[in-house]
């Protein structure tokens, strides 16, 4: 039987418990998408159907109880799914054979036995599963292309010895990637955090644009006009919470 969970989305959500730390929910949503990112780079996957393939495992924890089903057969059809959806098709067996040397580094390929093709159904039969709780709603809007606009801008606002000598495009990109370890792309406008994440990688390069105490509003706004400061403060908080649960998982 299905459990549909509560009505807050976002796999869980970074939201602390009691004690400060991340909740149990939102801990191991952290590490089957990170296994989710993993697999997919063995896979061949560029990082838009890797992007699909977690924002497809956050949309689902969104409506069904973590509990209910096992979290990363939901992952093994996410990505097996996300290759569909943005046409770079996946083969049943090599998510496999991904999976298994990801669960038990050193062993050997899975034997085209009764145990395989169990698995395959359950993996083609989870995908079912998922498409009919998601109601076949299963394209989204990443933040990838705002972001590469908004960097390509702020490479022609600023002068060209800052934007050479700080590395803030490779790190928005990281922060735009990690951001799918958590709900952040369920929760928050694709724009937005095209923004933020290029908001917090000038701050922590201490990068300044040109001219921003002289204008009418802040660069950022520029991007995006319904913005706001405190979006961006929530979506920052939410990546720092992320980055917390990094250091403390294995």
């Amino acid at each position: 039987m299905e459990a549909f969970g509560p009505g807050t989305c976002g796999g869980g959500g970074e939201t602390p418990g009691d004690d400060g730390r991340p909740a149990p929910e939102a801990r191991v949503h952290f590490r089957v998408t990170r296994f989710i990112m993993e697999a997919g780079v063995k896979l061949g996957m560029q990082s838009i159907p890797i992007a699909t393939a977690c924002t497809i495992y956050h949309k689902f924890f969104c409506e069904i109880n973590l509990d209910a089903y096992d979290p990363y057969l939901v992952a093994m059809s996410s990505l097996y799914l996300a290759g569909k959806v943005e046409e770079q098709h996946l083969r049943t067996r090599d998510i496999i054979n991904v999976s298994n040397r990801y669960f038990h580094p050193g062993g050997e390929p899975l034997e085209l036995d009764s145990r395989f093709w169990e698995l395959r159904d359950s993996i083609v039969q989870c995908e079912l599963l998922v498409l009919r709780v998601l109601r076949f709603q299963v394209s989204f809007q990443h933040p990838h292309k705002y972001l590469l606009h908004y960097l390509i801008s702020l490479k022609n606002w600023l002068n060209r010895y800052s934007w050479q000598r700080t590395p803030v495009s490779v790190t928005a990109w990281a922060l735009l990637r990690d951001s799918y370890h958590g709900g952040l792309c369920l929760r928050f406008r694709a724009q937005h955090i095209a923004v933020a994440v290029l908001h917090l990688a000038l701050q922590a390069y201490g990068v300044e644009v040109p001219a921003e105490a002289e204008a009418e509003k802040p660069w950022w706004q520029v991007f995006s006009e319904d913005l706001t400061k405190p979006i961006i403060d929530n979506i920052v908080s939410d990546l720092i919470q992320i980055y917390t649960m990094d250091t403390e998982i294995p």
